[in-house]
């Protein structure tokens, strides 16, 4: 009988029990409980890899109120460890909590979901407040988490009190279950909320995974393993498992011979190169893989309508506010490592398998670790020495995201024939029409907020790269940091810029002047690199939507 394709199939038991094709990931629980000591085990994968689906089956397998022997008797664990399976599966009370709902425009819209999650797991678990084994002021506290009345204090130990019930129920430790653990700590930062959010997840987690008698596995997963945060220090028999980390590399995604085999089933074996192009050039570990997400959805829509066209699946599913704010970054320039990516091209990078979401934009090396651990890039390499990684864009869908961020999400703000009139101007000397055209353009495409010298820096930026030009961005020269270099290779001509917001409009004819004494006392543009004919150095000045540019005329050549 032909098995069912679903698309974002979350649900373990619903999978296999309505007939669903499944890619058989069931090896993995032998491995965690037999060939590890793992206390707790946190996974770490971008997002749609199949994170929910692994802990849903996880949670089918150890629950003690299920019986799931019909769900797993034709899998991989059951038929390859029979005694195993009799002594683990549904022996012991499983917890499962997922966080990925647990967002808000502020604080307390968030914190108010995250009480709904618990409440609603007290209600799945509502034996537990009859049950006289418990502890009546444990009863107590549940009744409150359960009605959405509980403490911070009492919110913050849900899980620990939870799970004391559950050991005194059962008598046995309790199988931890944590989805999507750092989802409302990405959904705080993006809405200024971060320190309070952290707070509430750290006493949660910290109280159920840290010395706690009634634990017997804890399962994570999330997108980024937060540190310095105390939400794992301390945490005994701790192992994490990065898209850098080569144990459990097959378990989320799916390899090629999967892939094929796929397929191979549903009668479609021809599409598996434009499948390869598109949704293939993960290496997690060792392990090439694809994003399932993407290879799902389109055999799907290859099912329906054999000539639909491969497209963007894996982008739609969430922000890529990351990407963008790294793109869009006033003090890291990054351009030329984005070229490089948007030309089939890899370089090597220093990432960390560890950060905080408060401290991705403090540094280049944090926003390339965060695009790797987010599937935004890919190692190139399976023999990379940790923790210099080769990077590269993975398939042909995140390239379409690159492209977007660093030049197409520019043009569509930007006229172009007035980017080139600018671009014109300074490249004839005419300070005052290129004054005028980048005033235009700031009037254009500038927000009531985005008044900064970093965002003016990043526009320009945005503006050069857009047409085309190499540049050098806040490079060292002389004696500081220049502003801005342009690089017309085919001319072998040179654009030097500093830039100076000032606080008033009757400044901009000042802030020009020091831009230009900056450049001449810091010597830079005594560093013209080797084989360009000419150079043209400008001082520019902002205030508002308004611009001054002015030609050094005794700095240019």
């Amino acid at each position: 009988m032909t098995k069912s394709l679903f698309t974002g199939a979350e649900f373990f038991d619903e999978l296999i029990r309505e007939n669903g094709y499944y890619v058989d990931k069931t090896e993995m629980i032998y491995k965690l409980v037999k060939e590890t000591t793992n206390k707790v085990t946190l996974f770490t994968r971008p997002r749609r890899f199949g994170k929910t689906l692994m802990m849903t089956m996880l949670e089918s397998f150890f629950d003690c109120r299920r019986d799931s022997r019909d769900v797993f008797e034709s899998l991989d664990v059951y038929k390859n460890h029979p005694e195993f399976c009799a002594e683990w599966m549904n022996q012991y009370p499983t917890l499962f909590i997922t966080m990925k709902d647990v967002e808000g425009l502020s604080f307390e819209k968030a914190y108010a979901k995250l009480k709904a999650v618990i409440a609603e797991i007290c209600t799945r678990h509502s034996y537990l407040e009859e049950n006289q084994g418990i502890y009546p002021n444990d009863a107590v506290v549940f009744s409150k988490l359960a009605s959405k009345t509980g403490s911070e204090e009492e919110t913050q130990n849900a899980l620990k009190t939870i799970m004391r019930m559950m050991h005194a129920v059962h008598g046995k430790p309790v199988v931890l279950i944590i989805d999507e653990y750092d989802v409302p700590l990405a959904k705080a930062q993006a809405n200024g909320y971060y320190r309070q959010m952290l707070e509430v997840i750290r006493g949660l987690m910290s109280s159920a995974l840290k010395t706690n008698e009634h634990l017997k596995f804890a399962f994570i997963t999330g997108c980024l393993r937060i540190s310095k945060e105390s939400i794992f220090t301390g945490v005994n028999n701790f192992a994490c498992y990065s898209v850098t980390v080569d144990d459990f590399s097959p378990s989320f995604g799916f390899t090629p011979a999967e892939v094929q085999k796929m397929l191979e089933e549903f009668g479609i074996p021809e599409k598996y190169e434009v499948i390869r192009e598109w949704y293939d050039g993960y290496l997690f570990g060792n392990t090439e893989v694809f994003c399932p997400w993407d290879v799902i959805n389109y055999i799907s829509s290859v099912l329906r309508n054999r000539q639909a066209k491969p497209r963007n699946y894996w982008a739609n599913t969430s922000s890529n506010a990351i990407l963008n704010e790294f793109v869009n970054h006033g003090k890291i320039d990054a351009s030329d490592k984005f070229e490089t990516l948007l030309n089939g091209g890899s370089f090597i990078q220093e990432i960390s398998d560890e950060m905080t979401y408060d401290q991705l934009a403090e540094s280049e090396k944090n926003f390339w670790s965060v695009l790797l651990m987010t599937g935004y890039v890919s190692k190139a390499n399976a023999d990379d020495d940790y923790p210099m990684v080769r990077l590269r864009i993975p398939n042909r869908e995140i390239a379409t995201l690159f492209k977007e961020a660093v030049v197409e999400r520019f043009n569509r703000r930007l006229d172009t024939s007035l980017a080139d009139t600018f671009i014109n101007a300074l490249w004839n000397k005419d300070p005052e029409t290129a004054s005028a055209a980048l005033s235009d353009i700031l009037w254009n495409s500038i927000s009531y907020f985005d008044y900064s010298e970093d965002y003016y820096h990043g526009m320009m930026n945005g503006i050069f790269t857009s047409r085309g030009y190499n540049l050098d961005s806040n490079d060292e020269a002389g004696l500081g940091r220049l502003d801005l270099r342009v690089k017309d290779r085919q001319g072998r001509r040179i654009l030097l810029m500093e830039f100076k917001r000032v606080k008033a409009d009757l400044d901009l004819s000042a802030g020009c002047d020091e831009a230009i004494q900056q450049i001449e006392e810091n010597g830079y543009a005594k560093l013209k690199p080797e084989g360009y004919r000419q150079q043209i150095v400008y001082g520019i000045a902002f205030y508002g939507k308004k611009a001054m540019i002015r030609l050094a005329e005794h700095l240019t050549e």
